[in-house]
């Protein structure tokens, strides 16, 4: 079991920075209405900012956190004023805006980057180890697993425990209702991709300095955070962040303990479970 210590804390890690990354896309789609196939373009943009503006002292490290984040957000407001006319018209109309803009942001992101990966600059605390069950292990990634923790739980009692939390449940609920208190629904859609693109930013951010940023970032994202929703149930933060952190850990475990079947695990398992809702959920599939 020693031997897998770390794989494990290295999945819970990564699980939980997919659950960040997630987090903004499945409330985009459950609150906001809004399918965002740009979501990973967000996160990398994050990343790229963050690598950029860091300098490798604390200082710079929080300002690169929080251009990282406030680039997101105004993504995110872009999107929202894209998505504002397509309301109504289903979600293949939002899906080819949105993944129509991908590409135009994939793109214009390796023009203004270059084509290499890029990694922040740290201060020299965060580039140092620590012993953890004997084992040596890199002092960012446990930063990063705790603000990750912190994040996530903020996430939840700010949905859950807070009016603009109700506000946004209720108004996936009953946009009437909502309207007849004298809120404008719509402002409530925009604040959501708002804030999922802050969300993305600072994913993006948080995961560069483990993972790095660079040209097929943004696909990659975009692919686990797809698999994590769908797992976890299109609009359930609850479920993305169980599904993040499965994924997490299968997708780490299996590259140690079974390497060359390793890129099949986290498809087969995708599978697996998608299988098991079906069989499990039959009356409830049918009117």
């Amino acid at each position: 079991m020693d031997a897998y210590l770390i794989p494990a804390v290295d999945g819970v890690a990564y699980g939980l920075l997919l659950a960040i990354a997630a987090a903004g896309l499945t409330v985009a789609f459950g609150a906001g209405g809004v399918l965002n196939l740009a979501h990973g373009t967000l996160i990398a943009a994050g990343g790229y900012v963050a690598a950029a503006t860091s300098s490798g002292t604390w200082t710079g490290l929080v300002l690169a956190v929080l251009a990282a984040t406030v680039a997101g957000a105004a993504g995110g407001g872009v999107l929202a004023a894209a998505t504002a006319a397509l309301r109504g018209r289903g979600h293949l109309d939002q899906a080819l805006l949105t993944f129509g803009l991908a590409l135009a942001g994939g793109d214009l992101l390796t023009t203004v980057y270059g084509p290499d990966t890029l990694r922040p600059r740290l201060p020299a605390v965060l580039q140092a180890t620590v012993t953890v069950g004997g084992h040596r292990y890199p002092v960012d990634r446990l930063a990063v697993l705790g603000i990750a923790v912190v994040v996530c739980a903020a996430g939840y009692v700010l949905l859950h425990r807070t009016r603009a939390g109700r506000l946004v449940r209720a108004t996936v609920d009953d946009r009437a209702m909502v309207a007849g208190i004298g809120v404008n629904p719509r402002l409530v859609d925009a604040s959501v991709l708002v804030t999922a693109g802050a969300l993305a930013g600072l994913a993006g951010a948080l995961s560069t300095p483990i993972l790095g940023v660079g040209p097929g970032t943004a696909d990659t994202v975009l692919l686990l955070s797809l698999i994590v929703v769908v797992c976890g149930r299109l609009g359930s933060v609850p479920g993305a962040v169980a599904a993040a952190l499965a994924v997490g850990v299968v997708q780490t475990l299996g590259v140690t303990t079974f390497p060359t079947v390793a890129p099949y695990l986290l498809t087969g398992a995708m599978a697996a479970v998608l299988l098991a809702r079906r069989t499990g959920l039959p009356a409830q599939a049918r009117p």
